[in-house]
């Protein structure tokens, strides 16, 4: 005979919900290094408490400058309270690195919107000597008056950095400053160029209005 008989279950053990601060002691901490060039590590550390502060007061991060290493340790905290704290700060300090002025490495973190965006001449066109030098006197110009307009009527930052080429800014921002670049790698001439960001300049405008 096969036993019918059905025992009674016990209900389910009922667990407290953990609070707030359990999950901050259990989670382990993230750390990350950005390496900082020979060039930079002077005005690192000229700019460091300018570097420091935001990092430590906006994101809650604990940082320290590694000067045998020579890059910045970054690592979260019991204060950090943003998820991506520990991205927005490495891309805050890899933006310094690359040359770009505090100031303007820090709309990195005041604001969602702007990235960071990276090519080389060669991705472009692959130029050698004398036509690759001449395309990086085309992106500069004359003292600098090339990429200042491109940077003012794009609304970007702009570091040209031997055959590499960092631009700062909005995504639509970043694609107006790119093409204009990518015409005087392949051989605009900066008048064709420049009658080119006025157009764009104008329609940005209009959009704004």
């Amino acid at each position: 005979m096969i036993d019918t008989s059905v025992h009674e279950t016990t209900d389910a053990p009922a667990f407290p919900p953990l609070p707030a601060s359990a999950h901050n002691t259990t989670a382990k901490s993230e750390m990350r290094r950005i390496p900082i060039p020979p060039h930079r590590m002077t005005p690192l550390t000229k700019d460091w408490l300018n570097i420091f502060s935001p990092l430590t007061e906006m994101l809650g991060l604990q940082v320290r400058m590694n000067v045998a290493r020579k890059c910045v340790e970054m690592r979260t905290s019991k204060h950090t309270k943003e998820v991506g704290a520990m991205q927005r700060g490495a891309d805050f300090v890899k933006a310094y690195a690359l040359g770009f002025d505090v100031n303007d490495a820090l709309a990195l973190l005041r604001m969602d919107d702007i990235y960071l965006d990276t090519f080389e001449i060669k991705d472009v066109k692959t130029l050698h000597g004398d036509h690759l030098a001449r395309a990086i006197g085309r992106i500069a110009g004359h003292e600098g008056k090339t990429k200042f307009t491109i940077e003012n009527t794009s609304r970007t930052r702009i570091i040209l950095a031997d055959t590499k080429i960092h631009i700062l800014g909005s995504f639509q921002n970043i694609k107006i400053a790119r093409d204009a670049i990518v015409s005087l790698i392949l051989g605009s001439p900066p008048g064709k160029v420049y009658a080119g960001l006025r157009t764009v300049g104008a329609r940005m405008k209009q959009r704004a209005l």
